[in-house]
């Protein structure tokens, strides 16, 4: 067994102040439990992401309590041989040990690299005498003009594990081949409840293992004080998702890109410091060699709630994404569904329209009531949906779903020289 390398997050004097100003019992377990949330030797809340840009990697993160001394993760090619684990390579983790609130835990990363592409590879973790199930994946395809899939996820939020669960898993049965997951923020309502994480985690299941996340942070995974202001980022965030660092050092890395294919997908931090990520919006914006653009965001540039104005990402974001045409923007917060490209914000901007597409939605149970704004194309308030969006080479394909399966929404925008995407409404 390898040796764990521990990393010690003392973190511990940042939450006197926490548990003071952000209500200790909202970030408490139910009284009432049907299930124990609580980590143990045991690794659980498994997870695949990409902490490089770089598709022949891929990273799993994972939790135990601060028993376990020995952890190791162990990869192989898939191979029709049962025996096919006997050539599994072993890689050690780099391990990050923290206390939030009532508990004290182990969060566990490593990174495969050299992966082959479009390959069928199976991990498995081990914690002193615990381990994992083997857990299949497939690597990304090697040409950038092969056709994909992705899901995008707006706030899950509420009733995570009684109502959500069912979005998700629709999703994934819809499009069980979908290269990878996107979660447009507030994930869980209190950024340090272990027992809404747990669920979080408990509704996507397998998904997580075998399908690689990519998540944004929204204004539910900050620590509030009193008042209500934002006062940090949840220690949970960073060592639960490991993303590729290329974002900025000044707001821990929460903003990143990833080039997947022909698609390059950037994800912002509506939370905190818009005016430094402009800078680097448009360094990664004008460096972009890929044929499309899509960028997540929590608080949305376009709101479909009613009496809801954001107005630092209008002012930072939006004129970055126009000048360098983003084909689309996924979006999170308002806890209703809104989409459309006219520009008409109310915010002394004309009434035409944009070449770029934004789209708000909502996969939790929580609801906010539509507001009559006139860029929507499409809208809709009380409705959980999901959505489903392929490339295919000069093609984007978006369709949106309710619970019952039923296409809510849909358009293509199609690639053309010289000028916006053409627009074409899915009936």
């Amino acid at each position: 067994m390898i040796m764990i390398r521990t990393i010690f997050s003392l973190v511990i004097w940042m939450f006197t102040l926490t548990i003071v100003a952000q209500s200790y019992e909202k970030n408490l377990a139910p009284k009432t439990l049907d299930v124990n949330y609580k980590a143990s030797p045991r690794p659980d809340r498994i997870i695949l992401t990409w902490s490089k840009n770089d598709l022949s990697t891929q990273t799993v993160t994972w939790r135990t309590d601060t028993t376990v001394t020995d952890i190791e993760a162990e990869i192989a090619k898939v191979t029709p041989d049962v025996d096919f684990y006997k050539n599994e390579t072993d890689y050690d983790a780099t391990s990050t040990t923290f206390t939030a609130i009532d508990e004290t835990v182990q969060y566990h990363t490593t990174t495969f690299k050299n992966l082959e592409p479009d390959t069928y590879y199976a991990y498995r973790l081990k914690a002193d005498d615990y381990s994992s199930e083997w857990v299949q994946f497939k690597t990304a395809p090697k040409t950038t003009d092969k056709p994909f899939s992705f899901i995008y996820l707006g706030d899950a939020q509420n009733d995570l594990f009684s109502l959500w669960s069912r979005v998700i898993r629709l999703a994934y049965k819809r499009a069980p081949d979908a290269k990878f997951m996107l979660h447009a923020g507030d994930m869980i309502n209190h950024s340090q409840n272990n027992y809404e994480w747990g669920e979080w985690f408990e509704a996507g299941s397998f998904i997580f293992k075998e399908m690689p996340q990519l998540t944004i942070p929204g204004n539910h995974e900050y620590i509030k004080n009193d008042e209500g202001h934002k006062t940090g980022i949840t220690p949970i965030y960073n060592p639960q998702f490991n993303f590729p660092k290329n974002g900025l050092a000044e707001i821990g890395h929460t903003n990143y890109y990833m080039d997947y294919l022909n698609m390059r997908l950037i994800s912002l931090n509506s939370n905190q410091d818009l005016d430094l990520q402009k800078t680097w919006l448009e360094d990664v914006l004008k460096n972009n060699t890929k044929k499309w653009v899509v960028v997540m965001t929590h608080h949305p540039v376009r709101s479909p709630a009613k009496g809801r104005f954001n107005k630092g990402v209008i002012e930072n974001w939006k004129p970055l994404f126009e000048k360098y045409k983003v084909d689309l923007v996924l979006q999170g917060h308002d806890h209703t569904y809104g989409r459309g490209n006219k520009v008409n914000l109310g915010y002394d901007e004309k009434n035409d329209y944009s070449g770029t597409m934004y789209v708000v939605s909502v996969s939790g149970r929580k609801m906010y009531e539509l507001g009559n704004e006139p860029w929507m194309e499409a809208k809709a308030e009380n409705q959980q949906s999901y959505q489903i969006i392929t490339i295919d080479d000069s093609i984007l394909t978006y369709k949106a779903y309710t619970t019952d399966d039923t296409l809510f929404d849909g358009f293509t925008l199609t690639k053309r020289k010289n000028k916006d995407n053409k627009v074409k409404e899915i009936k």
